[in-house]
């Protein structure tokens, strides 16, 4: 399991649902600041409606988390 939050591109490409769209995940993750929840990946050009099953892959580590 990745965490959205501190993936780099290159691990983000690794997941074969989100392969070729890394460098665009980090650049709308450093510009609008961290993820809150995995369905925030639909605002990221190219994969509106693309990211089913991501989940499995994936997971956005709470603020709260220590």
């Amino acid at each position: 399991m990745i965490d959205l939050n501190t993936a780099t591109a290159a691990e983000l490409d690794g997941v074969e649902l989100l392969r070729g769209h890394g460098f665009e995940i980090v650049r709308y993750r450093e510009e609008r600041g961290l993820f809150t929840k995995l369905r925030q990946l639909d605002e990221v050009p190219g994969l509106a409606q693309k990211t089913d099953g991501v989940e499995a892959h994936l997971y956005v580590e709470s603020a709260n988390a220590t």
